[in-house]
């Protein structure tokens, strides 16, 4: 007896909505955000009650200079915030705190997520690694439940793909 294909289709990761939420931080994003909103109110508030000096030591540009500070803080602790890595069917697009890189999942040999390291690196087949930020002990349990989601996408679709059969074209 010959066994039909079945009309509902083997569980798929690509099919599941959830495999391609992106991973963020939440406790270093939350105290990023806090730290944001508080750069900005502090120095600005600093800026507009310091007191101005008669002989001219505290003028306008100075107080200019000294909410830039608090813009600068603020915009460190905004990219923090930002950190993230985003899987898509075709790979994955790592946010850091400097460099945006983006990979192909065959270039994904490994994870790692232990040891003394504060997040998640993945080893690529050129020897390089690759730190993945977004994925961080300070988490807790959902760290691993999110590195643990990342190496089933990896190992799902981070091996190349066979080439299909040859066709000749006679």
């Amino acid at each position: 007896m010959t066994q039909q294909p079945s009309s509902q289709p083997e569980h798929d990761p690509a099919a599941d909505s959830a495999a391609w939420a992106p991973f963020r931080p939440h406790r270093g994003r939350a105290v990023a955000l806090g730290a944001v909103w508080s750069s900005l109110a502090l120095f600005g508030i600093i800026a507009v009650v310091m007191p101005a000096q008669v002989d001219g030591r505290w003028g306008l540009g100075d107080r200019i200079m000294f909410f830039g500070l608090g813009v600068v803080i603020a915009f460190l602790a905004w990219r923090y915030a930002s950190i993230r890595a985003v899987p898509s069917p075709a790979g994955l697009v790592v946010r850091n705190l400097v460099l945006t890189r983006t990979l192909e999942w065959p270039e994904v040999v490994g994870i790692q997520f232990g040891g003394g390291e504060p997040w998640v690196t993945l080893d690529l087949e050129d020897g390089d690694t690759v730190a993945v930020m977004a994925i961080q002990k300070a988490d807790g349990p959902l760290a691993g439940r999110e590195a643990s989601r990342l190496a089933a996408l990896v190992q799902a679709f981070g091996e190349a793909r066979e080439p299909g059969p040859r066709q000749d074209p006679a």
